[in-house]
């Protein structure tokens, strides 16, 4: 469990997961963004410290990148400082470490903030399949409606040119007449009420026919709205898809252009940044006030997610190979017994909220302010996620990424 005045250990592989629990480890730091106050729809969010970290340093591990530049080592090694004395390995070499320092945070925030767009998109995209699906199978219910009703439509028509037919064949004369013109009067009244009762058959088929033939038109107006609306929803997912997979190309393009080292040292650096969040988020004592235990479902759902680490992100995907956020949190709760919405905007906003204080194992995470990322939360301030593509399912600090607020499907 990682907790304010406690040894830290640093940890950039993946994690094991044992049978009895799941502890998070966490890399080292740069300077996070603040978290944003608690609000209506952010329920016991806190409002993260605006405070300067304390001029001691938190330990880091040796061969990681410090606030400043610094690279930590072991006493006695000669790295520079990152104040541009050339206090280093030779004359400015200080200078050199800390621009190189800068350029790579600015190019990790670069790239953040293009996997923020990406999980942004990657949300619209999904909800836009999900509203394709369901519009789908409104079209196909209401074509096979059309379909019944055309063949109804065809049968009553065949019905009503039968009994045309049989009336024209019987001279089709009024009843005085046919009184006139028949000599039994028996036989007269008898088919005179033969005669009444195919009226009456005929008059309630051609009812029957205008009815069909007005739902008829009805649907095949209601067909084509739905058409109309299915094809709106093709051309969003069409654009979320298209924006998702321009972000992602400058994403991959910005680290394809960095030598071998320096994508290290951007990993070790995204690794550190976390580690920083992490640590913020456990100076605001949060952690002290969380002591839920995990129901029943929750211990499944964390058990199915966990056997998901080291898998790859994909986005868009659920399973069972590859995941992106909330298909790991849809199939984790799936496999529970409990159905949750695809997406995490929609896990946010359907799902029952509850403070963080009082925050459960189980219990999913809903991540920055449009709600496009979500985690797992499985105890000790840590939740297991799918980050962004190029990374896999993982643990990580729960103030790793600024928190929006806490839902709980199983509520």
């Amino acid at each position: 469990m990682i907790r304010k005045g406690a040894v830290l250990v640093c940890a950039v592989g993946l994690l094991s997961v044992p049978a009895h629990g799941v502890h998070a480890a966490h890399a080292a730091p740069p300077e996070p963004a603040p978290q944003q106050s608690a609000g209506p729809d952010r329920p016991g969010v806190p409002q993260q410290s605006d405070r300067p970290l304390p001029d001691t340093p938190l330990p880091l591990p040796p061969g990681t990148f410090g606030p400043g530049g610094d690279v930590e080592g072991d006493e006695g090694g000669g790295t520079g400082n990152g104040s541009g004395d050339g206090s280093g390995d030779g004359p400015g070499a200080g200078g050199q470490d800390a621009a190189d320092a800068a350029r790579l945070e600015q190019l990790r925030a670069r790239i953040e903030d293009l996997h923020d767009q990406v999980g942004s998109a990657t949300d619209d995209y999904n909800a836009a399949v999900q509203r394709v699906e369901r519009q789908q199978k409104a079209v196909d219910r209401l074509a096979r409606k059309l379909d019944r009703n055309q063949d109804e439509l065809t049968d009553l028509s065949n019905q009503a040119g039968a009994m045309a037919r049989a009336q024209y064949r019987g001279g089709g004369l009024p009843p005085g007449r046919q009184l006139v013109l028949e000599r039994d009067p028996e036989d007269f009244l008898h088919s005179l009420s033969l005669m009444y009762k195919g009226q009456r058959a005929t008059d309630g088929l051609l009812r029957e026919l205008r009815t069909t033939r007005r739902t008829l038109t009805s649907d095949a107006r209601q067909a084509h709205v739905q058409w109309k609306k299915l094809e709106a929803s093709r051309k969003k997912q069409a654009a979320a898809k298209k924006k998702v997979e321009e972000r992602l190309a400058k994403a991959v393009k910005i680290e394809s252009q960095l030598a071998s080292g320096e994508r290290t040292r951007l990993r070790e650096l995204e690794e550190q940044t976390s580690y920083q969040r992490q640590m913020r988020w456990l100076k605001s004592g949060v952690l002290d006030e969380i002591s839920g235990k995990a129901s029943a479902a929750g211990k499944q759902a964390i058990a199915y997610a966990t056997a998901q680490i080291g898998k790859d992100y994909r986005w868009g995907a659920t399973g069972p190979r590859t995941f992106d956020c909330s298909g790991l949190t849809l199939r984790a709760w799936e496999a529970a017994g409990t159905t949750i919405p695809r997406t995490s905007q929609e896990q946010w906003k359907s799902l029952h909220k509850v403070d963080l204080k009082d925050m459960r194992p189980g219990d999913l995470i809903i991540y920055k302010n449009d709600a496009s990322h979500v985690g797992l939360y499985v105890g000790d301030g840590s939740m297991v996620h799918a980050p962004r593509t190029g990374r896999q399912v993982r643990i990580e600090g729960v103030g790793a990424l600024p928190v929006l607020g806490v839902v709980r499907p199983d509520a």
